[in-house]
């Protein structure tokens, strides 16, 4: 009995022991598991962050780009390295060699033989405009006429003649000039306003993507250039009459602090459309489309600019 007894002393403790050690070894595989399941679920979370994908809309352009103008890197884009016809988009590379051209308080006298371009934007004849003020009327109205006088002028201006013919084709060479200084080698222009020529050709052509460059350029150094361009409606004035005009960009308040744009329709482009809007905190971006329809480069340019809102955002 006394044998008996000291094993079942002896029993108790180890079956005790046993229990606790198996316990110890089931606590410690669940703590293990649960460290585990948390790195697993951290690394699934990251794989989800760094996939975030551009939802690209339904668009109508045959081309188009979403620029960061901030980094330089594009956000979304199709066929944005292919030159396109520019339609009126070609002004703004006119606005820019125009003020390279000629001094800020420049006037511009209104010629007959200016004022016969395609489009009566209501200038007239013997009207004076200060440079500044006939560029943003140009640009706000997109005014063939008024290109057709600032590039004569300046070119005339260049050279030192009153030969406005030979003037304008100076101002045209300029214009083509400034693209390769700039590295912009897909834009090339044939005049200075956009429109179709009789040739066969167009007034200018160019990618998306060196559109979108050509607004980050002028945006940074010569911020004042464009800044008329987001505004709905103005009042331009000359030295006899006052223009009330009013943007050809219908879409100007569908699209949250839009800084500059410019818009282009002709039969060889189609519709085109370039907008500069800040994406927040200071992120100005640019999204440009060609190749659309008359309404289509609207919708188009307000669907590009919400689905980048929404991608930024996440």
């Amino acid at each position: 009995m006394e044998q008996q007894t000291e094993k079942n002393d002896i029993a108790v403790p180890l079956i005790v022991f046993n229990v606790a050690l198996v316990g110890l070894i089931v606590s410690l595989g669940f703590l293990i598991y649960g460290v585990d399941t948390t790195k697993k679920h951290i690394t699934q979370q990251q794989i989800v962050s760094s996939s975030v994908v551009f939802q690209t809309p339904p668009i109508q352009a045959q081309s188009f780009v979403i620029f960061d103008l901030k980094t330089g890197k594009v956000i979304a884009e199709k066929d944005s390295t292919v030159a396109r016809p520019l339609a009126s988009i070609t002004k703004v590379m006119s606005a820019l060699v125009a003020r390279k051209m000629l001094p800020k308080d420049s006037q511009v006298v209104m010629r007959k033989e200016f004022l016969v371009e395609e489009g009566d934007s209501g200038l007239r004849d013997g009207e004076v405009f200060k440079l500044s003020d006939l560029l943003d009327f140009s640009l706000i109205v997109s005014s063939n006429d008024g290109a057709r006088s600032i590039a004569s002028v300046a070119g005339a201006f260049k050279l030192k003649t009153k030969d406005y013919t030979l003037g304008r084709t100076e101002f045209i060479k300029q214009m083509n000039a400034e693209a390769q200084e700039l590295g912009l080698t897909t834009l090339f222009f044939t005049n200075e306003t956009g429109l179709d020529n009789p040739t066969g050709t167009t007034g200018g052509y160019g990618s998306p993507q060196e559109v979108a460059k050509l607004f980050g350029y002028i945006l940074k150094e010569y911020p004042d250039l464009l800044e008329a361009t987001h505004i709905e409606r103005e009042v331009v004035r000359s030295d006899r009459y006052s223009h009330e005009i009013v943007n050809t960009n219908d879409s100007l308040s569908d699209i949250p602090n839009v800084i500059a744009s410019k818009t282009g329709f002709t039969n060889m482009a189609g519709g085109n459309l370039a907008v500069v809007f800040d994406a927040g905190f200071g992120k100005p971006v640019a999204i440009v489309v060609l190749g659309s329809t008359t309404e289509g480069r609207f919708k188009d340019v307000v669907a590009l600019a919400s689905s980048t809102l929404r991608y930024l955002a996440q």
